[in-house]
């Protein structure tokens, strides 16, 4: 049996749960249109759709899950570069970003070339995108055009890819079980999100960090991330922690999406758009939902490969 069956069984039974009381909400209102109780049902849809996908690329296996955030990494890159503005000289680093250094790094994922897969990005991609940026000898705002570049490939595929790269850690005594560490990883995550937003429609009083994000609060920051640390802490039947490691895991996971999340929403501040995209109905565009992953999924891979792998 696939050992991440029983936690989709689970989300799977929250998920039923959550369409049911959006029904009922729904239905109270007398179908009219309610922002709040549509953009619920919106979301709750979405993450069927999500969670669907998540758990057909588990069933494929190793290859099918690369290739799923293959694709997750060149939608969040297209939304990422699609803000950013560009010119014709451009063009050379661009082609390399999407037609090159994607597929080549998804490749090291696969083959776990970890030695390459680790530095490919930060040195040697880093150095090659302003040399080709620099052949077409347009001076105009340079350094701003090469780091927006770069930035967009560090985060949206580097630290992406190190959401696959979880399945080719070799941990003793939990042979064969690497999908539930990616399970782990998005779960507490996405729950962190969930539950700050939550507590912060509950109880928020006091912004946190009003000119980059309004909606989150203090009270919604420190119930979200008690809450999932807590889940996460719950969860480490799944994982190869103790309760107490898989809370402290689970801590620094939240923390990290909190701010990685409010990293991202400073970029889109600076290019004025609220959301990334449209892709995802009832929560924007692929960085939306990856925010909070791109920061914690880096650190997660490294705490795994330092401190329980071989």
């Amino acid at each position: 049996m696939n050992p991440a069956l029983p936690l989709f069984a689970g989300i799977g039974a929250l998920l039923a749960l959550a369409s049911t009381i959006g029904f009922v909400l729904k239905r109270r209102v007398g179908n009219a249109p309610h922002a709040v109780i549509d953009n619920l049902n919106a979301r709750i849809n979405a993450w069927w759709v999500m969670v669907a996908l998540i758990g057909a690329a588990f069933w494929l296996g190793h290859s099918a899950v690369v290739g799923l955030f293959f694709l997750v990494s060149f939608f969040a890159l297209r939304e990422f570069l699609t803000l950013t503005p560009t010119r014709a000289s451009d063009y050379p680093a661009l082609a390399a970003a999407f037609y090159f250094v994607l597929p080549l790094q998804y490749l090291l994922v696969a083959i776990d070339w970890y030695g390459l897969f680790s530095i490919f990005i930060p040195v040697y991609v880093f150095l090659l995108l302003p040399i080709l940026a620099s052949l077409g000898g347009d001076t105009q705002r340079f350094l701003e055009r090469a780091a927006k570049v770069q930035w967009g490939l560090v985060i949206a595929v580097y630290c992406i890819s190190h959401v696959p790269a979880l399945l080719t850690l070799e941990i003793p005594g939990f042979e064969g079980k690497n999908l539930l560490l990616i399970a782990y990883l998005v779960i507490v995550v996405q729950l962190s999100d969930v539950l700050q937003y939550v507590c912060g429609k509950l109880f928020g009083k006091r912004k946190i960090a009003p000119r980059l994000s309004p909606s989150k609060t203090v009270e919604g920051f420190v119930g979200g991330v008690a809450l999932a640390t807590l889940i996460g802490g719950l969860l480490f039947p799944f994982t190869p922690f103790s309760f107490w490691q898989a809370l402290l895991v689970a801590f620094c996971l939240n923390i990290l999406g909190f701010f990685g999340g409010i990293v991202m929403s400073a970029i889109k501040r600076d290019r004025g758009v609220k959301d990334w995209g449209q892709m995802i109905e009832g929560h924007g565009g692929m960085l939306d939902r990856m925010d909070s992953l791109c920061f914690a999924a880096p650190v997660f891979f490294h705490l795994l490969r330092y401190w329980w792998a071989v």
